[in-house]
């Protein structure tokens, strides 16, 4: 022992070993190791292909089962790879954070703050280190002019410091500066990288073009196209600085909200009541017990509501996902259970059980490279699919596609998926002893372990199958509801006009009056056209309108401090006609209704049941809250339309447009039409022009297309899940189907002495149904306690449904028991027509 030591710690021994140790290393040629692993190999290929060409429709129903669950789970993950994992274009995107205030107890969950308000804070927080302000009325139109082409692009102003707030740059030129944002400065503008791909095909040389906004007459130069997927405000396409946009006059109206980058270790919950503390130091102590901070953060203003309805697919894709591994699994164990023969002989004549393991698993490693290759191709379709129904302002939409990433994770999950329903039937079927084999045939070997296994497989696939389509029912269902809501308003053979004009040549309400003093009469003349009226907003805008208020006259301090905002619309007498709304009660507008007459309102049934819940309202009075205003009186009544929102009918106050109680004209256009709108927007166009040269019509669509825009979402959600549950429910028929076929198959012989003994083709038929209604039974419940808990994540994505409504979940109950049922039928019809001699000789 001694010796040995200090033998090796010889330097000279030493290095005369490693010398010779690397000689011999050397002179050994391992190609021919290598050349037998390769022909092995290529054998155990051979003698898959020869299995497969003898079960092809085994082959192929594995495949195309491979194929349907990988694809659609490579395309859920290239949607949520561009939505939810891609980061945003800016630096460090935690620390982003959007804040604004709120009125609590009065209806307004986002209050903007005034201009030179927001600059105080930015000035004095001590959370944030950089700060800048967006517009709060967000991503808004406006008609742009480039030499002849005009075309229309959603604006948003913003301060010159925002950019340098969130960490954006450009890829074309360079983003706004503080310097572009003061009174003086050369007007200049950013585009969105879509809106320089689709308005100016990627010209590179888009840089110092000028363009035209026709509404404030002013001619912008393009500095910088900025970075793909910088979506904020939502939907916007170009970003103008506020003080060279808005007049010095209308500076005091603008509304902005903050957006604003966390000081290092500071949470978003301090910068929240930092600015709480600072609305309540400008508010006072009246507003003390509503006033209050909001912050958000910056990633999921940029997603929206488009982040749940995400999350649910992926859950979906995985959960079917999930079905697809148990159904092949259940396939490659059944079909290696109707091998045993074949491994026990195989095994008898030497093959040892780690050679017969890498056979089988040689085999499914070919079947799940050929569906994962296929898998990409259905990938392929349905994102396609996917971005053609996609609504039109769905965030980063542009961002979608294919990359190297999703490509490696394809191959992850095809890697993945062998692993998981290969091993284990392979491990499983390399069980087999030839002398018990022998003892009990072929048809007996299926041990009671292995039926449970199969059978416990098909539960789970039933579960899994009733909680997507649980969740498909419901969303469809909210669809329905959602389609079918009463918007109080008819939608048929009404046209939406919007109007660009030039803002300093109709900039007070004398102007904007004399405007539509020669537009509307010209417009009422046109052939088919059976009432024109402006309107304040486009259908479903969101944020385009007013809202105020009101006190009515009686009202005590505590029902005062209660009064939530209620919308308020600027109308003509033409209006309800218009729209199609019906007066309820008392009276509409008239021509009488003017300057000098007596202030009066209209009221929709639920604001006037929050101030005279048991009162005639008809002649009672209100009053603007925190105005000196005068008091306005009652006249009519009408329903509650959802001509703004979709979801929510919202309650509103209408005022006569003759009465000037605002000094804003309203100059977007309904058109109640005897015929078709849409063939009615060409002479709408000429018109307008020919009335008024220096005014256009820079979009007009009919009332259906606005109701498209709000449908889009739920639509889109319900035919991806839709196609989720399908793909969920054929596949768990697949499997019950699969496991009942081989039970009859593996049970001839006991059918054929059932049967001998007097058992009738009916009763052995009952006998397989019953079995195969059992495990679909047995998955039915446990997929509903499943729902139950998973449904509950739906709640933001419905509409008048509750997650576990009791009719939708009994349907979705009878459809998958009918689906069990027929999945059964067949194999149980095969059952009831063996013939007992046949199945007695059966080994």
């Amino acid at each position: 022992m001694v010796r040995d030591v200090q033998v090796r710690e010889n330097p000279r021994w030493d290095s005369q070993f490693l010398s010779l140790w690397i000689e011999s290393t050397q002179k050994v040629d391992l190609t021919p190791m290598a050349n037998i692993a390769a022909e092995n190999i290529a054998a155990d290929v051979r003698v898959a292909l020869r299995q497969f060409r003898r079960a092809a429709a085994f082959a192929l129903g594995t495949v195309l089962i491979l194929a349907l669950g990988i694809g659609l789970s490579i395309a859920v993950f290239t949607v949520a790879d561009a939505l939810l994992l891609r980061r945003l274009p800016v630096a460090e995107q935690s620390r982003l954070v959007a804040l604004w205030g709120e009125l609590r107890n009065r209806g307004f969950d986002h209050y903007p703050l005034g201009l030179e308000e927001s600059r105080d804070f930015a000035r004095r927080t001590r959370s944030l280190e950089q700060v800048g302000f967006v517009g709060y009325e967000g991503a808004w139109p406006i008609t742009l002019r480039s030499g002849d082409a005009t075309f229309r692009l959603r604006r948003a102003l913003v301060s010159g410091s925002l950019f340098n707030a969130l960490g954006a740059r450009a890829v074309i030129g360079r983003a706004l500066r503080p310097a572009d944002d003061v009174a003086g400065a050369a007007p200049v503008l950013v585009l969105s990288f879509a809106a320089w791909r689709q308005q100016f095909a990627g010209d590179p040389h888009v840089l110092g073009r000028r363009l035209l906004a026709f509404d404030n007459a002013v001619t912008y130069t393009v500095v910088g196209v900025m970075a793909r997927g910088l979506d904020y405000p939502r939907g916007v396409e170009v970003w103008l600085p506020i003080m060279t946009t808005v007049p010095r006059a209308s500076l005091e109206y603008v509304a902005v909200d903050i957006v604003g980058r966390l000081t290092p270790g500071t949470s978003p919950d301090a910068a929240r009541r930092e600015l709480s503390s600072f609305l309540l130091r400008q508010g006072g102590p009246a507003l003390e017990k509503s006033m209050g901070g909001v912050v958000q953060s910056l990633p999921r203003l940029v997603l929206g509501d488009t982040r749940p309805a995400l999350l649910v697919f992926s859950a979906a894709v995985g959960l079917l996902l999930l079905i697809t591994c148990a159904n092949v699994a259940n396939l490659l164990l059944v079909r290696g259970l109707g091998r045993a023969r074949e491994i026990a002989v195989r095994s008898a004549l030497g093959a040892g059980r780690q050679r017969l393991v890498r056979q089988l698993l040689i085999e499914n490693a070919l079947l799940a490279l050929t569906g994962g290759g296929l898998g990409i191709a259905v990938a392929a379709g349905a994102v396609r699919l996917f971005l053609a129904f996609a609504p039109g302002d769905f965030p980063r939409v542009d961002e979608i596609g294919w990359s190297s990433t999703i490509v490696v994770d394809a191959l992850a999950i095809t890697g993945i998926a062998m692993l998981v329903f290969g091993l284990a039937p392979a491990v499983l079927t390399s069980r087999t002893e030839l002398g018990e084999l022998l003892r009990a045939g072929t048809r007996q070997s299926r041990t009671r372990r292995s039926r449970r296994l199969t059978e416990l497989l098909v539960v789970g696939q039933m579960a899994l199958a009733l909680v997507v389509l649980s969740a498909a029912a419901v969303i469809a269902r909210s669809l329905i509801n959602l389609q079918r809501s009463r918007l109080a308003l008819e939608p048929s053979h009404l046209l939406i006009a919007e109007l660009a004009l030039r803002y300093d040549q109709f900039d007070t309400r004398a102007k904007g009056l004399a405007l539509l003093d020669r537009l509307l009469p010209a417009l009422q003349a046109v052939p088919g056209v059976r009432a024109v009226s402006p309107v304040v907003a486009i259908p479903f805008s969101g944020n385009g309108g007013w809202d105020g208020r009101f006190i009515a006259d009686g009202q005590s301090p505590a029902e005062v401090a209660a009064n939530p905002m209620f919308n308020m619309e600027v109308v003509t007498p033409e209006y309800f006609a218009a729209l199609g709304v019906p007066v309820l009660r008392g009276r509409a507008f008239t021509d009488a209704d003017r300057e000098n007459s007596s202030p009066v309102v209209m009221l929709s049934q639920s604001a006037a049941r929050h101030y005279w819940p048991n009162d005639d309202p008809i002649g009672k009075r209100l009053k603007l809250a925190d105005t000196t205003s005068g008091r306005l009186t009652v006249i009519g009544i009408v329903p509650d339309t959802r001509y703004r929102d979709l979801r929510t009918a919202r309650p509103s106050i209408y005022f006569p447009l003759r009465q000037p109680f605002f000094p804003f004209v309203p100059t977007n256009l309904a058109i109640r039409t005897a015929v078709p709108p849409a063939g009615l927007i060409p002479t709408v166009r000429r018109v307008v022009t020919e009335t008024e040269p220096g005014v256009t019509v820079s979009s007009a669509a009919p009332f259906d297309e606005y109701l498209d825009r709000p449908l889009a979402q739920p639509r889109l959600n319900a035919l991806l899940l839709v196609v989720f549950a399908g793909s969920a429910l054929l596949l768990a028929a697949a499997g019950l189907f699969g496991v009942m076929a081989a039970m009859v198959r593996q049970r001839t012989r006991e059918i054929g002495i059932r049967m001998a003994l007097g058992a009738t083709p009916g009763e052995v038929w009952r006998l397989v149904l019953r079995r195969g209604m059992t495990l679909a039974s047995a998955g039915t419940l446990l997929g509903l306690a499943g729902a139950v808990v998973t449904n509950d994540l739906l709640n933001s994505l419905l509409y008048e449904v509750s997650p576990t409504d009791a009719p939708t979940m009994s349907m979705v109950i009878v459809v998958l028991l009918g689906v069990g049922a027929l999945a059964s039928l067949i194999p149980a019809r095969s059952s009831s027509a063996i013939d007992p001699i046949v199945a007695l000789r059966a080994d």
